[in-house]
């Protein structure tokens, strides 16, 4: 298992398994329906998500949607262009249209290709892979 794995209270546990299995290519590791409970993996990223009121949950304040104000998650793949293509075919919308960020690090620029999009209770997920180095200008 990942070292930090977020775990996101979703209103709609079908809802939610459909849009990270069928438009992400999450798999699903491991599953506790009576809970509303599933583990899913892709690649290297590991995400949990719980539906409200089943099982056992720690809410610090009232849940208003989008859920997950403030916050962004970025999920690196190898590739993120048929899922690009999965979410433009059911229109699903996207909170930022894919661009190209490149990044100083130890002087180089390392590059990522990234979108946003929100999922049906309005976390905000930045996917994102890398495009490679160049020097920098």
């Amino acid at each position: 298992m990942s070292s930090l794995v977020p775990e996101f209270l979703v209103s709609d546990i079908k809802t939610s398994l459909a849009f990270w299995v069928e438009l992400l290519d999450f798999k699903v590791l491991y599953d506790r329906p009576d809970e509303g409970f599933a583990y899913l993996r892709r690649e290297a990223l590991d995400v949990m998500i719980v539906e409200l009121g089943r099982g056992r949950q720690w809410i610090t304040d009232d849940l208003k949607k989008p859920l997950g104000r403030g916050i962004n998650f970025q999920m690196e793949a190898s590739n993120w262009s048929e899922q690009l293509g999965k979410l433009r075919k059911k229109n699903w919308p996207l909170f930022m249209e894919p661009e190209t960020k490149w990044y100083r690090v130890d002087g180089v620029e390392k590059g990522q290709q990234q979108f946003l999009v929100q999922d049906p209770d309005g976390y905000l997920l930045r996917l994102a892979q890398a495009v490679g180095e160049r020097k920098v200008q």
